[in-house]
């Protein structure tokens, strides 16, 4: 059974690595700042919860589990509250978002 659990926690801390990663590999390639805070903000939240039920199998039911808990709630909580902050507050200060030359031409075609 401690090998099931020990396999299982090792597979979520993995897998939460791994959407780390690719979340920060999006925040580094994607064109724009709209783009990279979505590439970011949705990679963090699995990320989190990914890293956080790896480790509470690995620290087995005890008060540790509900300290863990707490702490995902909260990131649940603020880490999307914080990227539409972001993004409202770019969006208010007038930073537009990146749109492909064939994008634009077809916007600009609408208009006419």
């Amino acid at each position: 059974m401690a090998l099931i659990v020990d396999a299982l926690s090792w597979a979520l801390l993995i897998a939460g690595v791994v959407l780390g990663i690719t979340g920060a590999i999006g925040t580094i390639r994607f064109p724009d700042f709209y783009t990279r805070v979505h590439a970011s903000s949705v990679t963090d939240t699995l990320c989190a919860l990914c890293i956080i039920a790896g480790l509470i199998l690995q620290a087995g039911f005890t008060l540790v589990t509900v300290k863990l808990v707490f702490i995902l709630l909260f990131l649940w909580y603020t880490s999307p509250v914080a990227t539409h902050a972001l993004v409202r507050a770019a969006h208010h200060m007038g930073l537009p978002p990146y749109l492909s030359n064939n994008a634009s031409a077809d916007a600009q075609k609408g208009k006419s």
